[in-house]
């Protein structure tokens, strides 16, 4: 039933992505991650018709801040996130892992906050807060990804 209510907002989210001016990849995938990430943190609000208007509202203000922030990060933002996401993925739980690019004064942290193993596929995950600071505004989120048989790390949620 949540899938159901959510994944028209997700596509809501991707049309928003859609509709950015300049096209960047990273605006987009902002509009996207941050739609979901909304959409995830607003069905956890309310019950029956109110649950699906608080999903709906952080779909929308999600897909939002996260085109925002996607617009502002550069590459070497992008570079430096990656590599405390990685940081993050062998890090203590609580323990915060925090980046800065001194050439555009961006910065953010992520901090693993629970690990276990998925009911579903039995792999090791580890969910995050992440924050990102552009322009003195700091974002806020949380996620959780799952390591690959590869040992890579994919973001589910």
């Amino acid at each position: 039933m949540r899938i159901k209510a959510i994944a028209p907002l997700v596509a809501a989210a991707m049309l928003l992505a859609a509709c950015a001016q300049d096209g960047s990849q990273n605006q987009t995938a902002g509009t996207i991650v941050g739609g979901i990430a909304g959409a995830v943190l607003g069905s956890q609000v309310g019950g029956g018709s109110g649950r699906i208007v608080a999903t709906a509202v952080g779909t929308l203000a999600g897909a939002l801040i996260g085109n925002e922030i996607g617009k502002s990060l550069d590459r070497n933002d992008k570079a430096a996130m990656r590599d405390a996401e990685q940081q993050a993925h062998a890090a203590p739980v609580g323990e915060t892992v925090a980046w800065s690019n001194p050439d555009s004064g961006n910065s953010g942290t992520v901090t693993p906050v629970r690990e276990g193993r998925s009911n579903q596929t039995g792999a090791y995950c580890r969910e995050y807060q992440t924050t990102v600071t552009v322009d003195g505004r700091q974002e806020e989120a949380f996620g959780t990804a799952c390591q690959q048989p590869d040992g890579s790390w994919k973001i589910v949620s």
